[in-house]
């Protein structure tokens, strides 16, 4: 056993990390704060908490907007009975950060991963395949999107939640994807802002 180490191995380093994240990033969807002005409404977290009728003309087949700003994923159900406010992994750079309109063209649950040519390019040394499991840069879930490369998914490394962090993708927990996976269907429209 290492110094600071309980009996089943766990350091104490380890359970303030885990007390942190979950008390500064909870599992389940971002509770909103009221109203402040004009009809702009923040959280605890600081996430703006957008309208869908600003950046949607409908809500058919349902929509997702993510805020690349503020480092948040908001969901819309067709009906709007279903509402859900996630924190993402966000692109490193704004030259790899791809804005604007799209769909979700394939959900794939314990998805495949290989680098595009661009990351390999920036770092030779990856993989040029990585399995489902818990080394695969996508987690869990992954909804492709109609943009080539782009990707919503989950994330083995929780490390990046709230950061710029990945290669261009949206990236969540992994309990959040698959709830996200569960909600949206392919067809479901997309604006990154």
């Amino acid at each position: 056993m290492k110094p600071n180490e309980d009996r089943n191995g766990i350091s104490r380093r380890e359970v303030i990390a885990a007390f942190a994240a979950t008390t500064l990033f909870p599992a389940p969807a971002v509770l909103a704060q009221p109203a402040a002005i004009e009809g702009t409404r923040r959280n605890v977290s600081s996430f703006r908490v957008a309208k869908w009728q600003d950046h949607f003309d409908t809500l058919r087949n349902g929509v997702i907007l993510s805020d690349t700003q503020s480092k948040v994923l908001q969901y819309w159900s067709e009906d709007e009975s279903v509402y859900r406010m996630f924190p993402t992994s966000v692109p490193l750079t704004e030259d790899l950060t791809r804005l604007g309109y799209t769909t979700i063209t394939r959900k794939v649950e314990g998805p495949s991963w290989r680098p595009t040519p661009a990351m390999k390019k920036r770092n030779p040394a990856w993989p040029d395949y990585v399995g489902p499991g818990p080394e695969n840069p996508l987690g869990t879930h992954a909804l492709y999107l109609s943009w080539q490369y782009y990707r919503i998914h989950g994330t083995n490394d929780t490390r990046k939640i709230g950061r710029r962090s990945s290669n261009g993708c949206i990236g969540l927990y992994n309990e959040q994807i698959a709830e996200l996976f569960k909600l949206a269907a392919v067809g479901t429209q997309v604006k990154l802002i």
